[in-house]
């Protein structure tokens, strides 16, 4: 398998990750400086920054409601004061995992952290199309117009086309409106992009199911392993 790949199984990093450590030059292969590209047999000693990694991955997955006011990363890019990092609010005796993919600092709500590179892949890639529900809250009410521009695809950047999505409004009033929002991309910010675009800036943004995998019985902050059961799921969505 190629080195990044190989890199993402061992809970080092996602692949986009591995491939900048391996152009760092942190990696060697069976002594000598790994380059891009290269693939990697069970025969190799594969070492990262001089400790030698092992062949055989005991996978972790662990669901995570996670909070506002921490960053989706293995530790903040900040030197100073640096911020809670989801990394936090794993359990005691937790395995080198990562986040798979990314919630604002501000957005609540559902993440999957696992060092199985391979399923990581398989939940952010484009072509997978996997459904995530969101909760959005907005100021005031919504018109049928502004529904239905978010429904068909808007505009968020030049050339940046959302896909049609499902708006549902689940609670409004004069002073503001709660909807369930359910895309099929994961483009950077994209729903605060989407509501700007109608004149409707998000002030709360949680996100509430993976296909149909839930945030039921974890309290905001709180983590769990997954089941078997789940696992099998999300590896077949």
């Amino acid at each position: 398998m190629r080195i990044n790949r190989f890199l993402a199984e061992q809970g080092v990093a996602s692949r986009r990750g591995a491939d900048e450590i391996v152009a760092a030059g942190r990696v060697t292969i069976n002594g000598k400086v790994a380059q891009a590209g290269d693939k990697v047999t069970p025969s190799d000693v594969v070492a990262l920054d001089g400790r030698e990694l092992s062949h055989s991955v005991k996978y972790e997955y662990y669901l995570l409601n996670k909070p506002k006011g921490c960053v989706c990363t293995v530790s903040d890019e900040r030197t100073e004061r640096p911020r809670k990092t989801v990394m936090d609010f794993l359990p005691a005796g937790a395995g080198r995992v990562f986040p798979v993919g990314r919630l604002d600092y501000d957005t609540e709500g559902l993440l999957i952290l696992t060092n199985d590179g391979a399923l990581a892949y398989r939940l952010t890639a484009p072509q997978t199309e996997i459904p995530k529900t969101y909760l959005v809250k907005v100021e005031g009410s919504m018109t049928a117009v502004q529904l239905n521009r978010l429904r068909e695809g808007v505009e968020i950047g030049k050339g940046v086309v959302t896909k049609k999505c499902r708006v549902n409004v689940i609670e409004t009033d004069k002073s503001y409106t709660k909807l369930h929002v359910t895309l099929t991309e994961g483009k950077n910010h994209e729903v605060r992009r989407m509501f700007e675009v109608v004149g409707k800036p998000v002030q709360f943004l949680k996100r509430i199911k993976l296909g149909e995998l839930t945030l039921r019985g974890l309290g905001r902050g709180e983590c769990r392993k997954l089941s078997a059961e789940e696992v099998f799921y999300l590896q077949n969505l």
